[in-house]
């Protein structure tokens, strides 16, 4: 994995935080830093993506049109392959 190292300034009370915790889970600063940061980022990213799901599917004609491209779906009767 490619890194590089970055300059931060941290409250001394969140770095013995970090310390403590690391040290418990036997790994480096740096690594329980990018391991929360990475936990993070995926966090917002799919959060993204859900209020982008949200936004098209409030829209009341798309929501429309995929209930009934459902129903059409359905009305075939063969629900082999599909997951839903």
């Amino acid at each position: 994995m490619n890194t590089q190292k970055i300059a931060i300034s941290i409250p001394m009370d969140l770095v013995f935080m970090i310390d403590e915790i690391s040290k418990k889970q036997g790994i480096s600063r740096s690594r329980f830093i990018s391991n929360i940061l990475r936990e993070k980022m995926i966090y917002e990213r799919s959060q993204r993506i859900k209020e982008a799901y949200d936004q098209i599917f409030s829209d009341e004609t798309i929501c429309k049109e995929q209930l009934e491209t459902a129903a059409g779906f359905e009305a075939f009767g063969n629900t082999e392959g599909q997951e839903w």
